[in-house]
């Protein structure tokens, strides 16, 4: 199966790997679907997945698969390694797979599962996220179907440790060191306007807010590497400078991360960090809080 050469693949590249006549040259689908959690009602991911989905994918959930049990290291910390192994066998994947994982289109949850077959130690040549996600599935008139998967066991052994993870003061570290520290929430959350899930509302001293929610293009798909690259700079994200994100649980902050390789402003070789326990574990923790506009870069002032 060739390798991939970008972070995203297109609804009809996906369907042609599908369509492969060996099993072995068709990448694991994994699809991650789950209503905004602040977001208007519907029904639970596997129960759209259930409905209709990609032929061949599996369903995996953010709660139960993809994150442990909410706590002081906030309210998605990272799963078990053993739990996760088992999640991704059950998935089918193998220690040769090449994966792709779609979620409706935002990539928040799909980022979430990239960022966590990276940590588990996939390399970067094998996962992917579907670019516009099921929505552009469905808009290019691909097959779906409600016919149950056949399981698969996969042998995948999850080694941890394949991307940067940050705690509390590694984020602080960060903005000492001249670094950027992104805050993937919306602009009233970083603010401190509003806050929908936790305690305090407010930022990180230091941060600059880029909303995951933003990232897409107006029709659905990421923008090129240059117009991402463009809009991280402006941030202050450059070469050398240590580059972090972070967002209210560690879930839409992956899709930062993903942003930044796929602009190309960070190296599939030196990935982003990713402050997991997010404002979730910042808050439980009593940390200092700021509110207020973003900089363009560096401290609050």
């Amino acid at each position: 199966m060739p390798a991939a050469t970008s972070p995203l693949i297109r609804p009809a590249e996906l369907a042609a790997l599908l369509r492969a006549p060996s099993e072995a040259a068709r990448p694991v689908v994994i699809d991650v679907r789950r209503p905004p959690v602040a977001g208007p009602g519907g029904p639970p991911g596997r129960e759209e997945y259930e409905a209709a989905h990609v032929p061949g994918s599996v369903y995996l959930d953010l709660d139960t698969d993809l994150a442990s049990a909410p706590g002081p290291g906030g309210r998605h910390p990272l799963p078990a390694a053993g739990r996760l192994q088992d999640s991704l066998r059950g998935a089918g994947v193998r220690d040769g797979s090449r994966v792709v994982v779609l979620d409706h289109g935002d990539a928040t949850m799909a980022g979430r599962a990239w960022w966590l077959l990276r940590w588990a130690g996939l390399p970067a040549e094998r996962v992917q996220v579907l670019d516009g996600g099921w929505t552009a599935w469905v808009g290019a008139g691909l097959p779906v179907t409600a016919d149950p998967t056949p399981p698969v066991a996969g042998d995948i052994v999850v080694r941890p440790g394949g991307m940067p993870v940050l705690d509390a003061d590694g984020a602080v570290a960060v903005v000492d060191a001249g670094g950027v520290l992104v805050d993937a929430r919306s602009g009233p959350r970083f603010r401190g306007e509003t806050e929908p899930l936790d305690p305090v509302a407010g930022h990180v001293p230091g941060a600059v807010n880029l909303p995951a929610a933003e990232l897409l293009g107006a029709d659905g798909f990421w923008p090129s590497p240059t117009e991402l690259a463009a809009r991280l700079a402006a941030l202050g994200v450059r070469d050398g400078a240590p580059v972090a994100a972070y967002c209210g649980s560690g879930v839409t902050a992956a899709s930062l991360v993903l942003a930044a390789e796929h602009a190309g402003a960070r190296p599939a070789t030196d990935p982003a960090a990713l402050y997991v326990g997010s404002w979730s574990n910042w808050c439980a923790l009593g940390r200092p809080v700021a509110t207020g506009g973003a900089p363009a870069y560096g401290r609050d002032s």
